[in-house]
C-alpha cells in the first residue's frame, strides 16, 4: 500500500454490505425510520476498512477507502440516546481540544466520565454471562419436561 502524505485527504465511502445495521436496528425503529423521514437513531458502530483506491501522484483526486460496518448497537430508548449523545459530545470536545483550541475551552465533561456513566447503567460482561447461563438452563429444563 502506498504511503500517503501527512496532509492527504482520504475520502471514506461505506461498503454496500450493510447487513450489520439491519440486524442492530430493532424492527420497531426501522418502521419508525420508514414512516418518519428525517427521524434519527443513535448507535455505536465499529467499522473495518475493506479496500482502498489510490491515484497517480499527478491526479487531482483524493485517495479513497471503503468501510464496512462490522458491529453496531442502536440506542432503543431516550436514556440510551441521551447517554450516547453525551459520549459523542465529549469525544468531539476532546478532538477539538487536542487539535486546536476554540471557543469551547476546556471540556467540562470528559470522555472517561461519559463512558463510565453509560456503562454504569448497563449490564457487565459477568452479568450478561450469568443471564446467558440462566437462559441455557431454562431451555434445558423445558426440553426435559417435554420428554
Amino acid at each position: 500500500m502506498p504511503r500517503l502524505e501527512d496532509d492527504a485527504e482520504v475520502e471514506v465511502k461505506l461498503d454496500s454490505a450493510a447487513g450489520m445495521l439491519q440486524q442492530a436496528i430493532p424492527a420497531i425503529l426501522r418502521r419508525g425510520l420508514f414512516e418518519a423521514p428525517g427521524a434519527r437513531i443513535v448507535a455505536v458502530v465499529e467499522f473495518a476498512s475493506t479496500s482502498y483506491t489510490g491515484h497517480a501522484a499527478n491526479e487531482d483526486k483524493d485517495p479513497q477507502v471503503k468501510m464496512r460496518v462490522k458491529l453496531a448497537e442502536v440506542a432503543v430508548d431516550g436514556d440510551q440516546m441521551r447517554l450516547l449523545r453525551e459520549v459523542m459530545r465529549a469525544m468531539y470536545r476532546k478532538r477539538k481540544i487536542d487539535g486546536t483550541f476554540d471557543e469551547m475551552g476546556p471540556a467540562a465533561f470528559d470522555l472517561d466520565t461519559a463512558v463510565e456513566m453509560l456503562l454504569a447503567e448497563h449490564p457487565t460482561e459477568g452479568e450478561y454471562e450469568a443471564h446467558e447461563a440462566r437462559e441455557r438452563a431454562a431451555k434445558r429444563g423445558s426440553r426435559v419436561e417435554q420428554l
